[in-house]
């Protein structure tokens, strides 16, 4: 099987005249494909290769970047509902008449508004830290983790702070994580996402999170199973917001993983990628 590491980047321009670069691992099985959605400044270099290619042991999977992300024509879009139809106009491009959604983040609203907008596009959805909009305490991002992530330069030491947990198996994990996105790739590396990407996703993550109890009514739209899952010390998305998205989603179950921040999809890749893969194929 070809692995995440080494498999080639490839492009298919889109209805919307956007060049989409994306990368495909694993087998057709009989099972919809899984399409993956990126956080926060995030492109495809950095995706854990070992959790992708855990993922892959059993159906197909597609990384991706966003209009204006990494190495795709066009710009960011500021809000997480543009963002959604860029994600179905690549799905569209592609072929895919039905799939499975694992969001991460920034990529879990989208995952949301997909299958709001385009609900027969959908069979599952994986939600990995997440919130649902108008949650309250979500209009934007604690100081700290902007200064770590969000400045115009990131760095090594940021990304790990917010990432795993300070104590040392989360250190230990956050480095072997860290090596294994960061040097496994001997080639065809993205250039990093610039300033516009990331004041556009800060916007469409700002807007996402204006207090309005009323936006929560929409999850009730969302009828497909939904998997929620969160680091249980998560600084940028706190595992509270889980659950109370599992709490307003008419089918869905939870899953809190322990000692464990915003990159616990990492950290216990080999037990997050079965979990994913029981759900999937129930």
């Amino acid at each position: 099987m070809t692995v995440y590491s080494t498999v080639g980047t490839q492009v298919v321009r889109a209805g919307n005249g956007v060049d989409y670069a994306y990368r495909s691992v694993g087998s057709d099985t009989g099972t919809p494909p899984l399409v993956l959605l990126q956080h926060f400044r995030g492109n495809l270099d950095n995706w854990d290769p070992a959790l992708v290619d855990a993922l892959a042991a059993g159906r197909r999977v597609v990384a991706f970047d966003n209009t204006g992300v990494g190495a795709s024509s066009g710009r960011t879009s500021n809000t997480v509902a543009a963002m959604a139809d860029g994600a179905i106009e690549f799905i569209d491009a592609l072929g895919l008449d039905r799939v499975d959604l694992l969001g991460f983040s920034l990529g879990s609203f989208v995952a949301q508004e997909i299958a709001l907008h385009r609900p027969d596009l959908v069979n599952r959805i994986v939600l990995a830290a997440s919130a649902p909009q108008g949650a309250w305490g979500m209009h934007g991002w604690h100081p700290d983790v902007i200064a770590a992530v969000g400045g115009r330069e990131s760095s090594p030491q940021g990304y790990l702070r917010v990432f795993f947990t300070g104590t040392p198996e989360g250190l230990a994990a956050g480095q072997q994580a860290a090596g294994r996105i960061f040097s496994e790739r001997t080639e065809g590396w993205e250039a990093p996402t610039g300033w516009q990407t990331r004041q556009a996703q800060y916007d469409a993550v700002t807007q996402w999170g204006v207090p309005d109890h009323a936006k929560l009514e929409r999850l009730r739209g969302i009828r497909q199973p939904v998997f929620v899952t969160a680091g249980d010390s998560d600084p940028m998305i706190l595992p509270r917001y889980s659950h109370l998205l599992a709490g307003l989603l008419p089918d869905a179950r939870i899953k809190i993983y322990p000692d464990a921040a915003h990159g616990f999809l990492f950290q216990h890749h080999k037990e997050f990628a079965a979990d994913v893969g029981d759900f999937l194929d129930t």
